[in-house]
């Protein structure tokens, strides 16, 4: 069975992610050439210690240019018998190489695990999802922060248990979806600058490596560095020279790669997934929050906000329904099991655990597709968010003034004792739901404020607008934070 006939995951049931740049990124496609260039810088870094001929490094990598022959459907098939991929493209390799520069073929996957791999191609592709993602939540940051700062005092009901409970601006509620989200890019930035290379051997004692270094390898390349050399003709007797072989192939590795070095072997220490879940399970969540809000505000009977192209309804020809911001709120519902799923492979048996590095593989995908759909999402979103504030306004109205009852109790406390403030404003409020009049009115009926109280002035503390505390300042607060990419 080829490529083109193999049962493919589309997206059919994921539209959040599909025909993403992401998605691309985390595919089957992407992850064999993560893996072929796992296998690349592992002879590279071989080579530039003298511990393989710089001509099979040469042939290698031309061997793993032509991605195209290692068919992915082929390589899971055959993963079934060894567990893991990466065999039958090791063996696929081999085969490529011998048939171009049979000496070369030798020293492909020499030393290595297929953990090492794997794990090193994984981060690899986490590296180049994140880098996507993170540029999309940027573009998500900057359209809010034009959205706050344009809506910097443009007053709308807070809302509290889902009833209205005071004021606010909606430029602070933008400011609030700004913050979660440079938050969420700040730890996904300091997670993809940890993402580290895999290199330990059968069982991370880097023996192996040590081993073919000084058992009938190559003369260093004559530019190496002097422990170089010494390093290669030394007897493998634990000298210090050979102790240091492992660790020196390790940076060479993670140089090759672009990686961070570890400082162990993590076959089984899996603390750089386990972090990157996290900090993916955050984003969602992040994301989740402006979607959530969104689809609370942009319902037909509040419509303070509506998506720029809402989609449309199969049976319905009059909805427009907030598309991007459900795909958003359904991610933020997976990623956290997907991240659950992550961290329970840290219980991680022995130098290396059969079972929970496996049970990582396609939860830790779908995390990262999940993400990068609901960021790509949310950056179109933010771009096109359309804001109505006379609706906004016509909303802080509906309660007749009884969203700044916790004004007029701090007003009138200094007039009337807070005590008598408060029970004057409980029975004018009983009295404005039951009569249906504004708040100010059944406040003038149920005190003789004439004295002490103008009409005018009673009006202007029952004016929401003009109860909206510090919005504004810490709008410009908010805004002073610079977008992460900036």
């Amino acid at each position: 069975m080829t490529s083109a006939d193999a049962p493919a995951d589309t997206g059919l049931l994921s539209p959040v992610r599909a025909g993403t740049a992401v998605e691309e990124a985390t595919g089957d496609a992407a992850y064999v050439r993560a893996l072929l260039a796992a296998e690349v810088a592992l002879v590279r870094a071989q080579a530039s210690l003298g511990h393989a001929p710089a001509g099979a490094a040469a042939a290698i990598a031309s061997a793993a240019a032509g991605a195209a022959r290692f068919d992915a459907r082929s390589l899971a098939v055959r993963a079934r018998s060894g567990g893991n991929p990466v065999i039958p493209l090791v063996a696929d390799l081999t085969a490529a190489v011998a048939e171009e520069a049979p000496e070369a073929a030798a020293h492909v996957h020499r030393g290595a695990t297929s953990q090492d791999i794997l794990d090193t191609a994984t981060m690899l592709v986490a590296s180049e999802a994140l880098r996507l993602i993170l540029a999309d939540l940027d573009r998500a940051a900057a359209a809010l922060a034009r959205t706050a700062a344009e809506h910097r005092d443009t007053p709308m009901a807070g809302r509290t248990l889902t009833q209205h409970a005071v004021p606010t601006t909606f430029g602070l509620k933008a400011a609030g979806w700004r913050s979660l989200i440079l938050d969420a890019s700040a730890r996904l930035t300091a997670v993809r600058s940890a993402l580290p290379a895999q290199l330990g051997g059968a069982a991370g004692t880097l023996a192996a490596f040590s081993a073919f270094a000084h058992s009938g390898s190559p003369e260093p390349r004559p530019d190496a560095p002097p422990s170089d050399a010494s390093a290669s003709h030394a007897s493998f007797s634990g000298s210090a020279a050979t102790q240091d072989t492992g660790a020196r192939l390790v940076e060479a590795y993670a140089t090759e790669t672009g990686l961070a070095a570890p400082a162990l072997p993590w076959h089984s220490l899996r603390t750089p997934v386990a972090d990157l879940g996290g900090a993916l399970a955050f984003a969602s969540g992040a994301l989740g929050k402006l979607a959530a809000d969104v689809l609370l505000l942009s319902r037909t009977e509040i419509g303070e906000l509506s998506e720029g192209t809402g989609g449309s309804s199969s049976a319905m020809p009059h909805k427009a329904n907030p598309a991007r911001a459900v795909l958003i709120a359904a991610t933020a519902r997976q990623v956290p099991a997907l991240a659950g799923i992550l961290y329970g492979s840290l219980v991680a048996e022995d130098e290396r655990p059969p079972g929970a590095w496996h049970a990582e593989w396609q939860p830790l995908r779908e995390a990262l597709r999940g993400v990068g759909g609901a960021a790509d999402a949310a950056a179109a979103l933010a771009e096109g968010l359309r804001v109505h504030p006379g609706r906004m306004r016509e909303n802080l109205g509906i309660t007749c003034g009884l969203i700044v009852s916790e004004r007029l109790v701090a007003a009138l406390s200094d007039l009337i004792g807070r005590t008598e403030a408060r029970a004057a404003v409980t029975s004018a409020a009983g009295r404005a739901v039951r009569d249906g009049t504004e708040l100010h009115e059944a406040l003038r009926q149920e005190l003789a404020l004439a004295d002490v109280l103008s009409d005018e002035r009673l009006r202007a503390l029952t004016d929401p607008a003009g109860y909206t505390g510090s919005s504004g300042i810490l709008v410009d607060r908010a805004l002073r934070r610079p977008n992460a990419l900036s």
